[in-house]
């Protein structure tokens, strides 16, 4: 599978431990940042966003938090981002929420549970049913 991801400086060595982990499985095109200096969460969400919504892939987000990249990202029609704390979040957001961007915490959450989360998130399918009644209703806000 084909997968963007992107973080902060302040996230920059998680989401390279989670580079080397899904490049076991995946075709991973990492976006950046490149380096600990200082930058600015709103430039990397961009950038992967405009990747998933033109390559229909899927996309991991990371910064110190999670919460700004996260936010960033669900400003572009299309994108469905989700902060997932633990597997559960990550399972649910895919299986009820069909969630296309996957964001995370570099400061909150151990590179361990990072790559769980990760790997859930990618695995899991979205359900459909009731459930695209709602995204399509989602989808229709703001119009």
């Amino acid at each position: 599978m084909k997968i963007y991801i992107a973080s902060d400086h302040a996230a920059f060595n998680e989401k390279n431990l989670l580079v080397s982990h899904l490049q076991k499985e995946h075709e991973v095109i990492d976006l950046g940042t490149h380096s600990l200096e200082s930058t600015h969460y709103p430039e990397w969400a961009k950038k992967l966003v405009e990747k998933v919504r033109s390559e229909m892939v899927p996309g991991i987000l990371l910064c110190g938090s999670g919460i700004g990249v996260c936010m960033t990202a669900n400003r572009y029609k299309g994108i469905r981002a989700a902060l997932c704390r633990d597997e559960d979040d990550a399972k649910m957001s895919r299986l009820h929420n069909n969630a296309n961007v996957l964001c995370l915490s570099g400061r909150k959450t151990s590179p361990e549970m990072i790559m769980k989360i990760t790997d859930v998130f990618l695995s899991t399918p979205f359900e459909g049913g009731r459930h695209q009644l709602r995204i399509d209703q989602f989808n229709q806000l703001g119009e």
